[in-house]
């Protein structure tokens, strides 16, 4: 029997995702026989895993956003040194950064559609209407505007006109100073699941939306998306989304599992939107139904994670000058 602490909650704007996914955990690990703290970590999140140092083998974190998936709480295991599942500090820090996230793409010939950047500084300095003006002759319409560091689509909105872009880009300030607008795909979402240490790239699942786009609501309300495992399409084209999915987990340097996000035109060009490092696992979530597809239990699911937990920043002593 090992000790561990499962991390959930904590204060972004997924806290009651990360709490249903930190719960179906918890589970599977009291199931597998593990002593099992459940930690809500609030804002004294500093006390509450200093507190954990000496009493847990390891840090199983199903935190999602904004300090927990952002490499925050990971620095902090780190220096507290407790093992942790997931990616490490630098990983986490990159793929919840959709703007930096997009650079590594590029540089990993990975397809990604086209994006500018609009900054909180921008629109008071030059005024809401010029700043969409300016994103609407560079990208057209449809495009999609999005917090830079949210996840779960959280403030995320779609724009078909001028009008729509001016409303999206001031709701979307409301969750971040940074945001990414794209161009829009019209086509099919696409999601690759990767677990394990080797990794173990899950079977593309395709997700249908009832209201067209898969946001908040239709992520975590039953019956509003329908999820087709495998995703019916092409096996050449299955392949090369799977192909495309380890490049990216391995470009981040991501560990333990991942989910990486694709739109599909209508020509079977694939476009890498995001890789989530910290995945959900609730009842609804796409990495649990991918893998029962291949025949792994939920169950094994978090034991194959579990399994790769560690501390991760001493690994590669390059990152660190000799002292002289």
């Amino acid at each position: 029997m090992t000790r561990i602490a499962v991390l959930m909650g904590g204060t972004s704007a997924e806290r009651e995702v990360s709490l249903r996914s930190g719960a179906a955990v918890s589970r599977a690990l009291a199931g597998l026989g593990h002593e099992v703290m459940d930690i809500d970590v609030g804002p004294e999140v500093i006390e509450q895993l200093a507190g954990l140092r000496g009493r847990v083998d390891a840090a199983f974190i199903v935190l999602h956003g904004r300090m927990g998936e952002d490499g925050t709480v990971q620095g902090l295991l780190e220096l507290l040194g407790i093992p942790y599942t997931g990616s490490g500090v630098m990983a986490s820090a990159m793929a919840i950064n959709k703007h930096m996230t997009k650079h590594v793409f590029r540089a990993n010939a990975i397809p990604v559609t086209d994006d500018v950047v609009v900054t909180a500084s921008e629109v008071a300095a030059l005024g809401l209407n010029k700043v969409a003006e300016g994103v609407s002759l560079d990208l057209g319409f449809p495009c999609m505007v999005k917090p830079n560091c949210e996840g779960s689509t959280v403030g995320a909105g779609k724009a078909r006109n001028r009008e729509e872009l001016e409303k999206a880009i001031e709701e979307a300030l409301e969750y971040d100073d940074l945001l990414l607008i794209e161009r829009y795909i019209e086509g099919r979402e696409m999601t690759v699941g990767l677990v394990g240490a080797e990794p173990m790239v899950l079977p593309v699942l395709e997700v249908v939306a009832s209201k067209g786009l898969y946001d908040y609501e239709c992520k975590y309300t039953a019956g509003m998306t329908e999820y087709i495992v495998p995703a019916p399409i092409r096996e050449e084209l299955a392949r090369e989304l799977q192909r495309l999915s380890l490049r990216a987990h391995l470009a981040l340097d991501c560990e333990g599992f991942s989910r990486v996000d694709f739109m599909v035109d209508g020509e079977d060009g694939a476009y890498c939107l995001e890789v989530n490092t910290i995945p959900g696992m609730t009842e609804l979530s796409l990495i649990p139904k991918a893998a029962a597809a291949a025949g792994v239990s939920f169950v094994q699911v978090v034991e194959m994670v579990l399994s790769t937990a560690r501390l991760k920043i001493n690994r590669d002593k390059r990152c660190y000058g000799d002292g002289g």
